[in-house]
């Protein structure tokens, strides 16, 4: 017997991993990898938040056991995420309408999402924004999924196109369901205001849609409450709904792989139902969740001092990303590059859109040792004072022609 055929010949790397890789390898000492979205602090370095160094202490001395837990990990730690995405009291987070189940970051949260839906007979085909994260279309096409597109952004790329959007969303069959960006959207950094999320709130519900919201980036847009303006538009009666968190970004748990699948029903018995089901698909998939990370996000936000430093920390992130923002427009304007940059100030989160050709990605890398995503997605985290001019010079470089 012999390995498929397919399975001897290399797969193409990964659009954003692989990139990753490549940059790690790359001997060149001024290198600037733009394309991991993690948070880069002044230095260079990829910091952990000191409130959670303070939880791992804490858990270090009371852990008693490395047993295995729940296949939908521990209520409590659901629970407290529930909180976090909506905020205590809301009817969301209540368990008579809603259920969590703890994932192995947010990819694992959409990959369980994904094989919840095609084994209790979803419709097969699902509608991912234009553009959007590269692994959204295998996660969902490995489950079975035909994929659709929706327009989301206007033709400079700069804004939302909310009439498109809307539009396209209309022509989908009723039941179909459909991926939206919580807050800090990727790879554009443009997000629906309250008016578009009802607006498209509106269709969802007219053409019976059932909605997954991506939610990778709470806390780095306006703030962890303002951060869940998506919620206050598609809280409905009768508009049930599916949201993939991740602890990843705003924990600094990149490697702990700490994510969550909130499911809100419309009652008590379609929560309960549903819940056995993603427990199914868990356990033919992983099993049960891994606990440490989990457990220091549920310390973080169980601990009063330890909830108001890490609140203070993703704070001064958020303003970093920002500044980070603000100065990259500056630096693109007074470098003279054509381009309406201005809208990249306004926009959110950790990546920006610069609308570059294949050609001017690969020039970036190979000619200039800059590494950004297809279309020119870079990460504004991981920018560094050194990196701003390094970066200008290379995009004036290949944009001059």
């Amino acid at each position: 017997m012999a390995l498929p055929s397919r399975a001897v010949v290399p797969a193409p790397p990964d659009p954003i991993l692989g990139l990753s890789e490549a940059a790690r390898s790359d001997p060149r000492p001024w290198k600037l990898d733009l394309s991991l979205g993690v948070y880069v602090d002044e230095s260079g370095g990829v910091p952990v938040m000191g409130s959670v160094l303070d939880a791992e202490r804490q858990l270090a001395e009371r852990r008693d056991s490395k047993a295995y837990l729940p296949i939908g990990g521990r209520p409590t730690y659901g629970a407290a995420i529930r909180d976090l995405l909506f905020g205590p009291g809301n009817r969301m987070a209540r368990w008579s309408s809603s259920v969590t189940v703890q994932t192995p970051g947010g990819t694992g949260a959409l990959r369980v999402a994904a094989d919840f839906l095609a084994q209790s007979g979803a419709n097969r085909t699902v509608w991912l924004s234009e553009p959007t994260w590269p692994n959204h279309p295998q996660l969902f096409r490995f489950a079975g999924f035909a994929v659709r597109g929706y327009p989301y952004l206007d033709d400079a790329g700069r804004r939302l196109d909310l009439d498109r959007l809307v539009g396209t969303l209309r022509t989908a069959r009723r039941g179909d369901v459909v991926v939206l960006h919580g807050a800090c959207h990727n790879p554009s950094g443009v997000d629906p205001d309250a008016d578009a999320w009802r607006a498209i709130a509106d269709v969802l519900e007219e053409r019976a849609l059932l909605p997954i919201v991506d939610l990778a980036y709470q806390g780095f847009s306006r703030g962890i409450r303002e951060d869940a303006d998506w919620a206050d538009g598609l809280a409905r009666p009768g508009l049930e709904f599916l949201v993939c968190s991740s602890c990843s970004k705003n924990f600094t748990l990149y490697n702990e792989r700490v994510g969550a699948l909130t499911l809100v029903a419309a009652d008590a018995a379609r929560a309960t139902a549903a819940l056995s089901h993603l427990k199914v698909a868990i356990r033919a998939n992983y099993s049960n969740p891994p606990a440490h990370g989990a457990d220091v996000v549920e310390s973080v936000l169980g601990d009063p001092r330890l909830r108001d430093r890490w609140e203070r920390e993703l704070a001064a992130m958020r303003r970093r990303i920002q500044d980070n923002r603000s100065a990259l427009v500056d630096a693109l304007e007074s470098a003279g590059l054509a381009g309406d940059w201005e809208p990249l100030r306004a926009q959110r989160g950790m990546f920006a859109l610069l609308g570059l050709t294949s050609g001017q990605v690969a020039r970036l890398r190979d000619e200039f040792a800059v590494y950004a995503v297809t279309g020119g997605r870079i990460n504004v985290a991981g920018l560094t004072p050194a990196g701003f001019p390094r970066l200008v010079e290379a995009l004036r470089a290949v944009t001059a022609d």
